[in-house]
């Protein structure tokens, strides 16, 4: 049985013996914009560009596990304005994005496509082994990348464009985000917390449906995105707030983006070829 993290667990989190969790505000997303007439958008990836801050959208145009050439990455301004909607093509199914300087990581299928950001030309693809269906990718402060493959209940860690395992036995792995040291993992209806003895530690479970998303809005706290159409925010001490649930209406809520600075969060509505954007409050 995995242990679960509460306001005890000093020794994961130590900043939370200043902070308390008796009193807890209501959460809610407020909707901003919606871009529609974006071909089965993925993921959204916030980047904090010096210039102006934009988003990258991840666009399968196909079948989720479809070896096509139809797949692609949009580039929006953070109002919701289409700057390039062809700002890369030839990808095959494309989902999960991190980046780390001038490289975009892209997981495709059974490939970890290696982008270079100003010449927007793909400089390589990492095949993973015995990879079935690569989902989620995040990136570490040392440019360590990791990618979660949900059909094999694995994440592979990649060092210098070389791959390994990293983790098994993570039921339907998903969403990641790297959290300091620690690896936050989307294992199904549980979010989970790895540190380097990859040992887990459930951080929240209650989630109506597998998760797929995952941001961090503040230390210890996110926004968690289930693929069918629900969105949720994960308090410090595991408690969950469902914000959105829009499963009745078929809008899907697939890999969220967040923008820290204004705290907005983008939601690709995967089967209705859109992304809408909400503030948090």
């Amino acid at each position: 049985m995995r242990k679960c993290i509460t306001p005890l667990t000093l020794f994961l989190w130590p900043w939370l013996a200043l902070v308390s969790v008796a009193v807890q505000a209501q959460h809610k997303l407020e909707p901003l914009w919606l871009t529609p007439d974006l071909p089965t958008p993925e993921s959204v990836l916030y980047v904090a560009d010096k210039k102006e801050p934009y988003l990258f959208v991840a666009l399968i145009d196909g079948q989720g596990d479809g070896v096509d050439g139809k797949g692609g990455i949009a580039t929006l301004a953070t109002d919701g304005t289409v700057i390039d909607k062809n700002w890369l093509t030839g990808l095959n199914a494309p989902k999960g994005m991190a980046q780390f300087k001038n490289r975009l990581y892209v997981a495709d299928i059974t490939e970890l496509v290696v982008i270079d950001i100003k010449k927007r030309k793909v400089i390589k693809k990492i095949p993973i082994a015995d990879s079935v269906f690569l989902n989620d990718v995040t990136v570490n402060s040392s440019g360590v990348v990791f990618v979660s493959d949900t059909r094999t209940n694995k994440v592979h860690r990649i060092e210098k464009d070389e791959p390994s395992l990293y983790l098994e036995n993570m039921t339907s792995a998903n969403g990641l985000k790297v959290f300091g040291s620690n690896l936050i993992v989307g294992a199904g209806k549980e979010l989970l917390l790895v540190g380097a003895d990859k040992k887990p530690l459930s951080v929240a479970t209650g989630f109506a449906q597998g998760i797929d998303g995952i941001e961090m809005v503040a230390r210890g706290e996110f926004i968690v995105s289930c693929w069918p159409g629900l969105v949720y925010y994960v308090y410090r001490d595991g408690k969950i707030e469902l914000l959105i649930d829009s499963q009745a209406d078929k809008i899907n809520t697939a890999d969220i983006g967040y923008d820290p600075n204004t705290q907005q969060v983008f939601v690709p509505n995967f089967f209705k070829n859109s992304v809408t954007a909400y503030q948090l409050k």
